[in-house]
């Protein structure tokens, strides 16, 4: 049995998700296709646009047959630790036989010998990765200044691997294939050569727009606050401009939707930093926020911003948009950095929460409930039965992830009425 696994955020799902899933069954010729799939906050550091219910909704009808949630420590993470958390959870169910991901070159030869190199991580590339960061590039610019400057070039044309380096879905490639080196795991890597507008185009133009495209359109036509309660649809039609980069039998759930946005999370974070600064915390405790992070932000703490102020506040050349995103994130969740070594000594991902599956793929459960060496969690209200106290506590954080977003929906919507505790998984 071929067993394809995908890992994602789909924020939002769209026609290129439809289309990755579908080829990469045909690719690796899948019985089967698990979606580990981000929950209610996403890598760039901030809330995905729909809930993690609704997505995993999405990704069944548009052809996945099982959703797991990807923990959210790792979620809100860099690529390396979000790829590296996404290839365990997959190689730790024992019953994933290819992982596919999309590329903008589908080079997997290139894309295996970067990661190749990432992963032994030589004393030759670290001494020329300090060295760039000496320099006073950002990390990821002397990572890619190291690699360019190593002898891997016999894989790529001219040119080529300053391309690679330079594309978001390559460089993801290539974290996922390092975490498959590292583990050692027996998964096989597989690239579909991506389609439609780049990753960072916010236009709606022809061909199959982008996620940030679609997301800069929901946001700027947000439902009204008119639903009480979360079994209300809100009364709100998605963009005409959609309709063409959406298929027609997800497009509806859009208007179940309750769009949050990265300024929905300013208010909590002010009380939050408030509240931190009056009890005299650390705030180099909490994941990814250095010295210089942190005294930037004590100093301009009373300079009330949105969430985009505080950015701008925080910017330097050093910190990318997307670092300080995930930092002022990991202080509005609590997430500290030794909650995520914790996490790394347990395997990056100690249990599989399943958000939902097919019905007919009920003999795929059945298998991974014998070959999974880690438990599958179905009901949240049983999850402290079969948990170690330390993968409890790591679980315990994604559901305060999601009662973090669900507060955030209720000061914008109205009442939400769902229970993280006792939640139940989406069957279709």
């Amino acid at each position: 049995m071929n067993i394809t696994g995908i890992i994602a955020e789909y924020n939002p799902f769209h026609g290129g998700h439809c289309f990755h899933i579908e080829e990469a069954k045909k690719k690796t010729n899948a019985n089967y296709c698990i979606v580990v799939m981000s929950g209610d906050f996403v890598q760039r550091g901030e809330p995905a646009v729909f809930d993690k219910y609704l997505r995993t909704k999405m990704a069944l009808m548009g052809g996945a047959d099982l959703v797991i949630e990807l923990p959210s420590v790792f979620a809100v993470s860099s690529a390396e630790d979000f790829a590296a958390c996404g290839v365990n959870l997959l190689s730790r169910l024992g019953a994933v036989t290819h992982l596919c991901f999309g590329s903008e070159d589908g080079n997997l030869e290139g894309i295996q010998a970067a990661a190749k190199i990432l992963s032994d991580e030589s004393p030759d590339f670290s001494a020329r990765l300090r060295e760039g960061l000496k320099l006073g590039l950002s990390w990821p610019q002397a990572r890619n200044r190291a690699l360019l400057s190593m002898d891997i070039c016999s894989c790529f044309k001219e040119d080529s691997l300053s391309r690679l380096l330079g594309s978001p879905n390559n460089l993801l490639g290539i974290e996922y294939c390092k975490a498959i080196f590292r583990c050692r795991s027996t998964i096989r890597p597989v690239t579909i050569q991506r389609k439609g507008q780049g990753y960072h185009d916010k236009t709606l133009e022809s061909g199959q727009a982008s996620a940030s495209a679609i997301r800069k359109s929901l946001l700027a036509s947000q439902p009204e606050k008119k639903a009480r309660s979360h079994e209300d649809c809100v009364s709100w039609e998605p963009p005409i401009s959609l309709s063409s980069h959406i298929p027609p039998h997800i497009l509806p759930l859009y208007s179940q939707g309750r769009i949050l946005g990265p300024e929905d999370c300013a208010g909590l974070l002010n009380y939050r930093l408030l509240s931190l600064f009056h009890k005299g915390e650390d705030l180099t405790a909490f994941s990814d926020v250095s010295k210089e992070l942190a005294d930037r932000l004590t100093g301009q703490l009373l300079q009330y911003e949105g969430w985009e102020g505080r950015i701008r506040q925080l910017k330097t050349k050093q910190y990318t948009y997307t670092r300080i995103s995930r930092s002022l994130t990991h202080i509005l969740l609590e997430i500290t950095d030794a909650q995520v070594l914790k996490a790394k000594e347990l395997g990056y991902s100690p249990y599989a929460r399943i958000l939902g599956f097919k019905k007919e793929a009920g003999s795929l459960l059945s298998l991974l409930k014998k070959q999974s060496e880690i438990p599958l969690i179905t009901k949240t209200a049983n999850a402290s039965q079969i948990l170690t106290e330390e993968a409890m506590t790591l679980f315990k954080q994604d559901l305060f992830a999601s009662h973090v977003r669900q507060s955030m929906e209720a000061a914008k919507y109205g009442q939400t009425g769902r229970n993280e505790f006792n939640q139940p998984i989406c069957i279709i």
